[in-house]
């Protein structure tokens, strides 16, 4: 369990979105709108193949460390992937201040229940749809994970590994949560 979570964390907090946005010449995606390294905010640079690398790559690490938890134990991949997540929000590169968890929650979820994660990434595109507000979106398919999860999956373990997952992104959404309400929350590819 130590390994799935020392290997977890250290991958989770790999920043992807402050790495790919400095290799494309743009500079510091934490001086720049929301500030956060996520891909929300390297989208609020106009670059949609950065935002894109940036999710892609935020995921990828979830369902890496999930992928190789698994060979660890049985409860390695829960260990592995909410490490993942932790080491994404807190990693110890950036002074413990990274992003809000989503795609690497999301990589984590399809590695651990693919239909489930799927079908928690149709609710997060139908909510991205319908009101165009990626916070919105991501807090909706968060909290929908786990009952997707109980009703495809079935598996208790993985319902809770959703669960807290979800606690987590709400947590560190909290300053969106508060916009939303105020209905100042930015956009789409919104800069701001």
């Amino acid at each position: 369990m130590i390994v799935a979570a020392v290997t977890g964390y250290l991958l989770g907090a790999i920043p992807f979105g402050l790495i790919v946005t400095a290799m494309a010449g743009i500079g510091d995606i934490r001086k720049i709108g929301s500030g956060n390294i996520g891909a929300t905010n390297v989208l609020r640079t106009g670059r949609k193949g950065l935002a894109a690398a940036t999710l892609l790559l935020d995921a990828l690490k979830g369902a890496a460390a999930v992928l190789i938890g698994i060979s660890l134990g049985p409860l390695g991949a829960l260990v592995g992937g909410l490490a993942a997540v932790l080491g994404h929000l807190f990693p110890v590169w950036l002074k413990f201040k990274g992003g809000k968890g989503v795609a690497t929650g999301f990589g984590v979820l399809i590695s651990a229940s693919p239909l489930a994660g799927l079908a928690a990434g149709v609710v997060w595109i139908v909510m991205a749809r319908l009101v165009k507000i990626s916070s919105a979106a991501a807090l909706t398919a968060c909290a929908a994970a786990p009952l997707l999860i109980w009703l495809i999956d079935g598996r208790t373990d993985r319902v809770e590994l959703a669960a807290m997952i979800a606690v987590l992104v709400w947590i560190k959404h909290h300053a969106n949560i508060r916009r939303l309400l105020a209905g100042t929350e930015p956009r789409i590819g919104q800069k701001s």
